[in-house]
């Protein structure tokens, strides 16, 4: 029989086409880096110490500053040390451990828009019940199912990538343990990864995203038969409709990128996968904090401080 070399250890090659120039990929990334961190932080400092913004909703804006601030842990300080000390190498195990955390703490951020969602329903189409809907005992219908998806879900495609066997090539074009980046090097079948990888995206982002659109349709329709100025409720939902549309849009394109035949550069296609988890946790903090009247006046305080 011919021996086969079954790889255990992997390059994470992501930007290899710049050559001398990869280096200087680490002043951008690093500056958005420390923006995450710092935005996050300072919006989850003002919701936690500041009684008068502990309502549902600035409740739900910290749950996705936690998730923002978590997600680039787990692969930035590597892809910065990567590109200053070209250290690329990474262990199957270590793999599977960062595309764990990073596709399970991500499937958090479209469920927390979902939840948002739901806030703003209860908010303007059911006003006097609102209170009483979004009070934890009641809410918790809303908490159980997604969560428990989440578990089940993401775990189940990290478990399967776990079996395969890496016989082919160990070099990853990518700067991080992208599930469908590390597929590609198997040497047997896939079908069952690839399988269940559709149907994670179609339960958790395709799914949240119906019932997110589902959502607005209604409150929008509801503020237009009620007759009431649209101005206040366009002003609390845009916020969250801006978020979803940056998010989804780069999502989307990071998805269709390694799953469907096209003439996008590598580069291109890892620029957008890194995106899809950096991008929105370097956004989101700004867009609610200068948009959110209330978490903006005690952002200035602090700062003023």
């Amino acid at each position: 029989m011919k021996n086969v070399t079954m790889h255990k250890h992997f390059i994470l090659d992501g930007f290899s086409e710049l050559g001398v120039l990869r280096p200087v990929l680490f002043i951008p990334f690093s500056i958005m880096y420390v923006v995450s961190l710092s935005a996050n932080s300072l919006l989850l400092y003002v919701v936690v110490s500041q009684r008068s913004l502990h309502s549902p909703m600035c409740i739900l804006i910290a749950g996705m500053a936690c998730v923002d601030l978590s997600l680039p842990l787990f692969l930035v300080p590597h892809m910065l040390l990567s590109f200053l000390f070209d250290w690329r190498g990474i262990s199957l195990i270590g793999c599977l451990v960062q595309m764990f955390f990073i596709h399970f703490v991500g499937t958090f951020q479209s469920t927390l828009l979902v939840w948002m969602a739901l806030d703003r329903y209860f908010a303007i189409c059911k006003p006097l019940t609102y209170h009483e809907q979004m009070a934890l005992p009641k809410f918790l219908k809303f908490i159980i199912p997604l969560v428990v998806r989440n578990f089940i879900m993401v775990p189940l495609f990290v478990s399967l990538a776990g079996t395969l066997s890496f016989c082919a090539s160990n070099v990853m074009n990518h700067c991080f343990c992208e599930h469908m980046a590390l597929v590609q090097l198997a040497c047997g079948s896939t079908a069952i990864n690839n399988m269940v990888g559709l149907m994670t995206v179609f339960l958790n982002v395709f799914t949240d995203f119906i019932f997110i659109t589902a959502s607005y349709i209604v409150i929008f329709s509801s503020v237009l038969k009620s007759g009431k100025s649209c101005a206040k409720t366009l002003h609390t939902c845009v916020t969250h409709i801006v978020v979803i549309t940056v998010s989804l849009t780069i999502a989307l394109v990071a998805f269709l990128s390694y799953r469907i035949r096209n003439g996008l550069p590598a580069a291109v296609r890892v620029f957008f996968s890194t995106m899809y988890v950096l991008f929105p946790s370097c956004f989101n903090p700004i867009i609610y904090g200068i948009r959110t009247a209330e978490i903006r006046k005690h952002i200035l305080k602090t700062l003023r401080r």
